[in-house]
């Protein structure tokens, strides 16, 4: 099912189907046959396929409202000129200019750089930026963190980088449906069956049984009309089109149906670091002065490495914040950060005279033992050291900055640990500094990491491995796609939350991909959910609906189940022991209606978080299967005893009515179980509806009147 398919669409697909056509046969053979009373099932058949069109196109309103489209440009340079053009318009040789924010749109070498810094986390994962200097390969994708620059188009097309991953992930795997795969081998057998059995029973009851034509047409009409579980693939329709607006109204976008229930019966969930555990910000931690320096001698000059360039990133942003309102100093001259030298220097003017300071990497920055110790611990946290040195190599200060974790990140996993599900983080970051993120945000055995190049490739070797570990780093897009593969292939149903290039290869194989808005569009039409507001806490409601949905679907499909399992257990009895068919359509359409249609779409409308159990079949046939065996020996009995006793033909027809609502019913109650007020007024509600049938309208339900019987 595709959640943004035209009207038209819509409409056919709810009027021409199988089901629908084969209703419309057993509804000619019943007007042939003149007892037009059994006819009420078209009424309810035309009301499904109504209710059906009318919900989904009030949320394909909903969902269409919600899809985005926006335009890719790229700034040409011609000449002293920049103007902004179509990225398919670029050639190769074409110069563009490269500023902070921007997507790169297209493959391409810097020609010159003013302190770009790139982020390529879509494309590799890795959350610290790049600096970028003349000559450097640009990724299509990637974005520019810092700086500006010149650069010269060498792919275009699908000749880019970013392209060719996307080409790997052409073939999306539909989201996974355990529930709809069972329905689905139930109609095809009962489709394979129905036609032969309905052929048989027609002749049973004219040559056998001795009915007259119309007899007989009504009785075969009957059996037959038990067997489709119309209602079902309908309920189940309606319940996924019903999720996806309600799970519109979440902030999430489904682009599959069956994305809701795969994403319910989820319990591996493999995701990145930033924008799920961290919101991609860093924030100073810790501030260890050295060297006995003092506040007033090393804020000040903080504070002015944070604004002395125009350029920001992270860092500086975190700097900034920290650092602020303090006095600043005249900068006479400044060195920019760079790649190869790991630090950054600025020369301010003081009472003294010029003096000269430096801020990165610690390493090269200083010889000094204890600051270098001191900034190893920090670094054995999982956070980033930056140290402030004079032009002695004197240390000043050790500045810690670490990840900032999401508020409500704690308890988004100890959410998903209640429900079962495990979390496997894949980051392109260090595996050091992902996992003690990771167990800061409160993850399970986020202790256990492993840098994922060293991980084997063959993939039975990669599933005997992939279980001892939780935390995953420099994990590469094709070995996030293994590692799915892998998880999957142990049996796991497994969801992965990505935003970027290098995570669609694993979002298109995964049994339910969830994708940010905020992410690359590759990403997003890899992935089976969207989450509009790229929020990942949303999970928990989106996972808490699709649970709600899908339980309530399983619980009532043993209401549908079970008289299917009847209908098709006495069609084959019958046909044995050439007897007339215990039913008539009428009494079918009010067994049906009263103990099926109508508690199912209450239930299915029911707010709860039940877990799923694995097994949708298994689990409907424990309930349906006896009560339907049940029924049929019940029905045998009531056979025997009518020729023992020499029974009326409407007696035994208000008999097998009677043990046909009695069984559907006690099934009903199985199915409410546990008890609550509003299952016991249903309950009490559907039941007093059959009773009154039966006693008011006795005969047009071909039964016993009491007051005839009294009176």
């Amino acid at each position: 099912m595709d959640a943004s398919r035209s009207r038209g669409e819509i409409i056919a697909s709810h009027t021409f189907t199988y089901f629908n056509f084969l209703n419309l046969v057993l509804a000619g053979l019943i007007l042939f046959s003149g007892q037009y009373k059994n006819m009420l099932f078209m009424g309810i058949v035309i009301t499904n396929a109504l209710i059906g069109i009318i919900q989904e196109i009030k949320v394909k309103k909903l969902v269409d409202a919600l899809s985005v489209v926006t335009a890719t440009k790229a700034k040409l340079v011609l000449g002293e000129e920049i103007r902004e053009v179509p990225v398919e318009s670029l050639k190769k040789g074409d110069m563009i200019r490269v500023s902070i924010g921007d997507q790169i749109p297209v493959d391409c070498v810097t020609k010159e750089s003013q302190g770009l810094e790139v982020n390529e986390s879509l494309l590799t994962g890795e959350s610290l930026a790049v600096l970028k200097k003349s000559g450097d390969f640009l990724y299509s994708g990637s974005t520019a963190a810092a700086g500006t620059a010149t650069a010269e188009v060498i792919h275009v097309g699908e000749d880019n980088y970013a392209t060719q991953l996307v080409k790997k992930a052409k073939t999306k795997r539909r989201a996974t449906s355990e529930m709809q795969i069972a329905i689905k081998k139930i109609i095809k057998y009962v489709g394979y069956a129905i036609l032969p059995i309905g052929t048989v029973l027609f002749v049973i009851q004219r040559q056998v049984a001795g009915n007259n034509i119309s007899d007989s047409l009504v009785n075969t009409v009957a059996g037959v009309l038990g067997m489709i579980p119309e209602g079902l693939v309908l309920l189940t329709s309606i319940s996924f089109i019903l999720g996806v607006g309600r799970l519109a109204k979440k902030n999430a976008l489904v682009q599959e149906m069956e994305a809701i229930e795969a994403l319910a019966r989820v319990d591996v969930l493999c995701l990145d670091k930033t924008g799920t555990i961290t919101t991609g910000e860093l924030r100073v931690e810790k501030v260890i002065l050295a060297g006995g320096t003092e506040e007033k001698e090393v804020y000040p000059v903080m504070e002015s490495f944070s604004y002395a360039f125009e350029e920001t990133n992270s860092t500086t942003e975190a700097l900034r914040g920290y650092f602020e309102n303090t006095e600043k100093l005249e900068i006479i001259d400044k060195i920019p950060f760079s790649s190869r030298r790991k630090y950054m220097g600025i020369t301010v003017r003081e009472a003294e005279g010029k003096k000269r300071y430096f801020l990165g990497a610690p390493e090269y920055l200083t010889q000094d033992g204890q600051a270098l110790e001191q900034a190893e611990q920090f670094a054995a946290e999982g956070m980033r050291v930056l140290l402030l040195a004079d032009e002695k190599e004197k240390p000043l200060v050790l500045i810690a900055l670490g990840d900032v974790i999401k508020e409500d990140a704690p308890e988004t996993f100890r959410f998903f640990r209640e429900k079962g599900v495990n979390i496997k983080i894949l980051s392109g970051d260090n595996p050091l500094t992902v996992s003690v993120v990771a167990g800061r945000a409160g993850i399970d055995g986020a202790e256990r990491y492993v840098d994922a190049r060293e991980l084997p490739e063959e993939p039975e070797q990669l599933r005997a491995e992939i279980d001892k570990y939780q935390v995953f780093g420099r994990v590469s897009p094709e070995k996030k796609q293994c590692i799915v593969k892998a998880l999957e292939a142990e049996g796991n149903v497994t969801g992965m939350v990505g935003d970027g290039v290098n995570d669609v290869l694993a979002l298109k194989d995964a049994d339910c991909g969830i994708a940010m808005a905020s992410g690359s569009d590759a990403a997003k039409q890899s992935a089976h959910i969207v989450l509009l507001d790229s929020d990942f806490s949303s999970m928990k409601e989106i996972v808490n609906e699709g649970r709600t949905i899908i339980s309530n679907i399983e619980r009532v499909s043993a209401l549908y189940l079970t008289k299917t399992l009847y209908s098709i257990f006495l069609c084959v009895l019958f046909i044995i022991i050439g007897k007339t068919y215990p039913f008539i359509p009428i009494q079918l359409s009010l067994i049906g209606a009263t103990s099926i249609g109508i508690p199912s779409f209450v239930l299915a409308l029911e707010r709860h978080e039940d877990t799923i159990p694995k097994g949708f079949l298994k689990n409907v046939l424990r309930i349906s299967l006896p009560a339907a065996a049940t029924l049929t020996g019940g029905l045998v009995v009531i056979s025997c005893f009518s020729r023992l006793f020499h029974m009326g033909e409407v007696v035994v027809s208000t008999l097998n009515l009677l043990a046909g609502g009695f069984v559907s019913f006690a099934v009903l109650l199985v199915v409410c179980m546990p008890m609550s007020r509003m299952r016991f007024g249903l309950c009490v509600t559907v039941i007093s509806l059959f009773c009154g049938a039966v006693l008011l309208f006795p005969h047009f339900f071909n039964v016993v009147s009491v007051f005839e019987f009294l009176f």
